[in-house]
């Protein structure tokens, strides 16, 4: 099946999620894996094969494939508290070097009840949220004209977990805007879509449209982070 191209995802993808939710249990799951498979696995795996090559094709410095850019349907529950085995979605980063812990990413996430496209940068270190925060702070109006084509799009700030109070350092700060950038956690921006968009070749539209118009938004940040990451890894040696 590898080296088809991405038609959509199946039509029991989104029930099947769903019926997990209520089957949280190994024998179900297997039982029903040939439907995750079809409907979902292999799907998201074409998407992510056709999406490398579209970005490929445009020269934009970001990639994916199926090993290691895909999250696994299995929960890691050894320090959840909830210990229901198996995640209701399924997702996936596209980086510049296709790992996920590498900084400057898209995200789909397809899911019954919330699927959605993210953009940004997601846990940085302490050192480089500061120097972005420092860098929105000195360069703000080249900030928001790389943010534009964003919002344009209809992505928004993602707020939650936001910090109750400036940090340290940049009190001094009053304009609202600025200070509600200031105490993100995550300069993180999301758009949700509905199920149709799962239909056809719509995502994969919709993310390398994505890919695009974020560029002169990752290019700020990557501007940003790379220098503190190269310090940081030139004191680790």
């Amino acid at each position: 099946m590898t080296g088809a191209p991405y038609t959509g995802f199946g039509e029991k993808a989104l029930p099947f999620l769903k019926a997990l939710g209520f089957h949280q249990n190994r024998e179900w799951f297997h039982a029903n894996k040939d439907m995750f498979e079809a409907h979902l696995n292999e799907p998201r795996g074409r998407l992510i094969d056709d999406l490398a090559q579209a970005l490929a094709d445009r020269k934009i410095p970001l990639t994916c494939n199926r090993k290691t850019s895909t999250f696994r349907i299995n929960r890691d529950v050894r320090f959840a508290k909830e210990k229901h085995p198996y995640n209701t979605h399924i997702s996936a980063v596209i980086t510049r070097t296709a790992t996920k812990k590498d900084q400057g990413l898209l995200y789909f996430h397809v899911s019954p009840d919330d699927s959605f496209l993210s953009v940004g940068f997601y846990a940085m270190e302490s050192d480089e949220l500061r120097a972005f925060r420092e860098a929105i702070v000195a360069r703000k109006a080249q900030f928001d004209a790389a943010l534009e084509p964003l919002l344009d799009l209809g992505f928004v700030f993602d707020m939650e977990n936001s910090l109750k109070r400036t940090p340290r350092g940049f009190e001094a700060i009053t304009d609202p805007q600025t200070v509600g950038l200031l105490r993100l956690r995550h300069l993180t921006l999301s758009r949700r879509f509905s199920a149709d968009r799962l239909k056809g070749t719509a995502l994969l539209d919709d993310l390398t449209e994505l890919a695009e118009v974020a560029q002169p938004f990752l290019g700020f940040g990557w501007r940003v982070i790379d220098p503190v990451r190269a310090a940081r890894d030139e004191i680790s040696h």
